[in-house]
């Protein structure tokens, strides 16, 4: 018997799509695994950022206490706000002419650093000569030399020098510890950039130096203001290569960390806590200042690299 029109669409016609929410029903595990999964980065970030954020309000607020609120109520308020700390850490125990010391000897050394580094990286990345492999490892052996076993060594090399209790040998130093891990940093930028933009100015007749200073060096701003900071973090938070090469007879050429220590450990048992405290305020604040300053170009330099 032959089928009616009507018969032979129900026959032919394909099944509906299944409703939407059966489609979606499948994924609800993987979901809330997800959720969990996010849940305990959140926790873990939380607990990260209370290990960070406490010690720093502890320090901030030790600085305007005395040193009796300081061991009997260390977690509490100050009854009284006492400046006085922030005025002898800064006078009596010459923080000021600590923190310019600071200053002069982490400007050279980073300024010196990133030259050199920045040179040194630049070749390595773009030049193709016997012996480039080797440079390069060379460089980046030296982040996994310990520097405890270099002091003796460095200490006899600094004196043969003529540079021992100077900033220029505390510079010299500072900029070739920074070296291997600013190659290792910039070489990897440099590869990034395009080869067709150095090209281009080749046949528009510039050198080397220029394609380097105004054409590669601009383009890898986010990489250098990344490393700088670096730099100027790590150098500024130096206290073994100072306390060798800058000893105690030159007490007015110290640098921060070591008027912060002295600070503890010039009156023994009677340690002035409040101005130490403040010292250490006074030596944490600018590190503060500079990364809450550059965040975005240290963000921007660590992921620039990696989009090209």
């Amino acid at each position: 018997m032959a089928l009616t029109r009507s018969e032979t669409d129900k026959v032919t016609s394909p099944a509906p799509p299944a409703p939407a929410s059966s489609r979606t029903a499948a994924p609800r595990p993987v979901r809330r695994e997800l959720g969990i999964l996010n849940r305990l980065a959140h926790i873990g970030l939380a607990l990260w950022a209370a290990v960070v954020i406490v010690p720093l309000l502890f320090t901030f607020v030790a600085a305007f206490k005395s040193n009796t609120e300081i061991f009997g109520s260390p977690w509490a308020l100050p009854h009284e706000w006492r400046i006085d700390n922030w005025a002898r850490a800064w006078s009596q125990a010459h923080i000021g002419r600590y923190v310019l010391n600071t200053v002069v000897v982490v400007s050279g050394g980073v300024a010196l650093t990133m030259l050199l580094g920045s040179l040194a990286a630049y070749i390595l990345a773009r030049y193709t000569f016997p012996g480039n492999r080797f440079l390069y490892y060379l460089f980046v052996s030296g982040m996994t030399f310990p520097m405890f076993l270099a002091l003796v060594p460095l200490f006899f090399v600094v004196d043969n020098l003529g540079l021992l209790g100077t900033h220029t040998g505390l510079v010299l130093v500072y900029a070739a510890y920074a070296l291997p891990f600013t190659v290792f940093f910039l070489a990897a930028f440099f590869k990034s950039l395009p080869s067709e933009v150095a090209e281009a100015a080749t046949i528009d007749g510039a050198g080397h130096w220029r394609i380097f200073f105004t054409i590669m060096m601009p383009m890898a701003k986010p990489a250098l203001v990344s490393i700088t900071i670096f730099n100027v973090i790590g150098q500024a938070n130096q206290y073994v290569i100072p306390l060798i090469l800058l000893p105690g007879d030159v007490q007015d050429k110290w640098v921060l960390t070591q008027g912060v220590a002295n600070i503890s450990t010039a009156a023994g048992y009677e340690a002035d806590w409040g101005a130490l405290f403040a010292a250490l305020s006074i030596s944490i604040i600018p590190m503060i200042a500079v990364y809450a300053v550059f965040q975005r170009q240290i963000q921007s330099g660590l992921t620039a690299g990696s989009l090209k």
